[in-house]
């Protein structure tokens, strides 16, 4: 017996890192998932985004707990897309009770204009939380069975970073919208028995992070090292320690935790 047996999870941004330890973490505890993830590469991003394959691999990975799962492209700024995926994913696995808007990119650094690489990280970042919102919460209101959602900002949602590029500025704007449509949505949907949190990771190890080459990163930009130094003696989080809190504030452990934001930050926020 899992403790999410029986319910269906929306996840955005589900091909690797973050997305894909929640997918598969919430599949260990009982859920059937509904993955999303672009699958493709954003001008301004200069790490390799996830895949095809990739998504494919973690409907591999879910299926393997014994799980069903159902997957889908779709680029999170297209509200209409992602609407499309919501709604074939429900038709095949059932109603949402979960919902994880997961999908982000970093902070840029490509060689594009400062306005696109601002126009991507807010839209994939801020505006595409939105729309994840926007697709799954009227059907979750309606059928009136409660449930929970999950949104992913950042450390850097709840400090200023201090760069004065259009990525890192856009970034910590995104993450900390993020966290004011969480508390709205929080208030809004509570009558509902529908929860609304948010989870505010420090550097994780993901491709966003270089794949845990970050002390490379942070030696090419001390302002940024300063930002993403952790009190605990360690570099990064592993996408499992952010999926182990996403688990317990969807299950019934939490069933009265809501409008609040959840740190798995290794000390970082406490230090400031």
């Amino acid at each position: 017996m899992g403790k999410l047996d029986g319910k269906v999870a929306f996840i955005t941004g589900a091909a690797r890192g973050q997305g894909r330890s929640h997918a598969v973490r919430l599949a260990q505890e009982g859920a059937d998932v509904i993955a999303v993830d672009i699958c493709a590469q954003l001008d301004s991003v200069r790490y390799p985004m996830g895949t095809a394959d990739e998504l494919a691999e973690t409907a591999r990975l879910v299926a393997a707990t014994g799980r069903r799962v159902s997957v889908h492209r779709a680029d999170v700024r297209d509200v209409g897309a992602l609407r499309g995926a919501y709604r074939a994913g429900v038709e095949e696995l059932g109603p949402v009770d979960i919902v994880l808007a997961n999908a982000g990119i970093g902070a840029g650094g490509a060689a594009v204009a400062e306005e696109q690489e601002w126009d991507e990280v807010v839209g994939v970042n801020l505006t595409g939380v939105w729309n994840t919102g926007r697709v799954a919460i009227p059907d979750m209101v309606e059928r009136g069975a409660g449930g929970s959602i999950v949104l992913t900002s950042s450390t850097g949602g709840l400090i200023g970073v201090g760069i004065p590029a259009a990525g890192f500025l856009g970034y910590t704007a995104a993450k900390h919208g993020v966290i004011g449509l969480m508390r709205s949505w929080a208030n809004y949907l509570a009558p509902h028995n529908i929860r609304v949190n948010s989870i505010a990771p420090t550097a994780v190890r993901t491709p966003m992070a270089a794949d845990g080459d970050l002390r490379a990163v942070l030696e090419r930009s001390p302002q940024l090292a300063q930002a993403l130094t952790n009190a605990m003696p360690v570099d990064l989080v592993e996408p499992l320690d952010v999926s182990n809190a996403i688990a317990w504030l969807v299950s019934e452990d939490a069933r009265y935790v809501t409008g609040t934001v959840v740190p798995v930050d290794a000390g970082l926020l406490n230090k400031r």
